[in-house]
């Protein structure tokens, strides 16, 4: 089984989706990781303002950040390799990692419910 982690950024939550003014690409992600641990998809996500021992434990993250920054920061670590550094995976690349079908992770069309005006 695939493994996944995700270094966070500092974000004042686990997801960073709250406050007044939600960034939609957290808001993405964070459907995306939840719909793949609905799917038994080993993912993980560590933020660094509420794990920090993530990042010390976790050897490739704390040279990335010693060598780039926190600019860094998302970095996706699947099955122990980097494969993504600076910015967060697409719908696409979540579900090539977790092995399942891309459309599993689009937004479906809601259907209307009750009455349909013309």
């Amino acid at each position: 089984m695939t493994k996944i982690r995700v270094f966070d950024p500092a974000m004042c939550c686990d997801t960073g989706v709250c406050g007044p003014s939600v960034d939609p690409e957290l808001t993405r992600v964070a459907t995306a990781i939840f719909m793949l641990e609905k799917q038994k998809v080993d993912i993980k996500r560590f933020n660094l303002a509420s794990d920090p021992q993530a990042f010390v434990e976790e050897t490739q993250i704390q040279q990335l950040l010693h060598q780039e920054g926190i600019e860094s920061l998302p970095t996706i670590i699947v099955d122990g390799e980097i494969k993504l550094k600076g910015r967060y995976p697409t719908n696409e690349e979540l579900a090539q990692w977790g092995d399942v079908s891309a459309e599993f992770l689009t937004k479906q069309p809601s259907k209307p419910k009750g009455i349909e005006l013309l």
